[in-house]
């Protein structure tokens, strides 16, 4: 296994010529729950824990998942002992454990993986204790099932080209670039991106600005 990066504090992801928008939007915007949704989604989130701030990591998921996540198989991104898995039965009882950890100062960032659509009530009780508590939310959710209150809604693909060589750019046998969508911003415009994990620099690489 290679060694576990560092702590790294919550900043702009570096990127490549100008992107403005990508670094308005990313790190996510604290205190505000966000959505993510494609197949490219989990690998959005650990992206998200790596450039969280300091303090722990909860990833929410229900009982009858019959997939498991390794948080070892998270160890290029960050330090998975930071990771905190919970089980809950069911989505009502999900949702509620999202609240109280979003309440919680000393949380970092709380991952729930959404079953079902979210009601606007539901979206903006979610949002009511990531203000109360300072942290930041992200909703991995199916296509479709955004919830009118989220603070933004991305859409993550794995994007078939290779990554490009040169300095500062990630190996082209070492990660897979992404084509991130910026499909709802309640701050901001929207856009999209190819962007690439450098795992020996821990940082993430914009590629090529494709604002739509």
């Amino acid at each position: 296994m290679s060694s576990l990066p560092p702590s790294l504090p919550a900043k702009p992801a570096a990127h490549r010529g100008p992107a403005p928008v990508f670094a308005s939007a990313f790190p996510l915007r604290p205190a505000r729950v966000h959505e993510v949704c494609g197949a490219g989604a989990t690998a959005f989130a650990a992206l998200t824990c790596a450039r969280a701030r300091a303090g722990a990591l909860i990833w929410i998921r229900e009982t009858w998942m019959r997939d498991q996540l390794n948080p070892l198989g998270l160890a290029d991104f960050f330090d998975p002992s930071r990771l905190i898995l919970a089980r809950a039965p069911d989505a009502v009882d999900a949702l509620a454990v999202a609240e109280e950890a979003l309440r919680d100062s000393a949380v970092a960032l709380v991952l729930l993986e959404v079953t079902r659509p979210l009601d606007l009530r539901e979206g903006r009780r979610l949002q009511l204790a990531a203000k109360t508590g300072g942290s930041t939310g992200l909703c991995l959710i199916p296509e479709g099932m955004g919830s009118n209150a989220a603070e933004t809604r991305w859409r993550v693909q794995p994007h078939w080209a290779a990554p490009p060589e040169g300095r500062g750019a990630a190996p082209r046998s070492d990660s897979t670039l992404l084509r991130w969508q910026l499909i709802k911003n309640k701050s901001g415009t929207l856009g999209a991106w190819d962007v690439c994990w450098n795992r020996t620099t821990y940082r993430l690489d914009v590629v090529s600005p494709a604002a739509e």
